[in-house]
Parts: C-alpha cells; sequence; structure tokens
C-alpha cells in the first residue's frame, strides 16, 4: 500500500515538472510561428468573381 502513495507523489512532482516546463516554453517563444507569416502571400486565394449581372448589357434572344 506505501508503494501505490510513493507512486502517486512521484507521479504529481512529475506533472507539475512537464507543466513547468510547458508554461516556461510558452513563455519564452517556442511555438511562436515565425515561417507561415513570410509564406502567406504564396498562397493567397484568387479574387472572387462579381456574380452581378451588368444591367446594361442585353441578352440575345435566338427563338
Amino acid at each position: 500500500m506505501e508503494v501505490i502513495f510513493l507512486l502517486i507523489a512521484i507521479s504529481l512532482i512529475l506533472a507539475g515538472t512537464f507543466l513547468f516546463l510547458f508554461f516556461k516554453a510558452m513563455k519564452s517563444g517556442q511555438f511562436d510561428d515565425d515561417y507561415t507569416p513570410s509564406v502567406r502571400i504564396l498562397f493567397e486565394n484568387p479574387p472572387k468573381k462579381s456574380t452581378k449581372k451588368n444591367p446594361s448589357t442585353k441578352q440575345k434572344s435566338y427563338e
């Protein structure tokens, strides 16, 4: 039974250590994305086509 308490204590210390290291990495900018903004222009979407009909042009009827 004492082994279970020892394992729980070790796992809590280990989890706390990983949590501390994660927050430390977040604060130092480890996960910041520096590459994507520089290549974002290469993947720009094409301009949208206008779906409005020009009222000055009349459609021809072939009847």
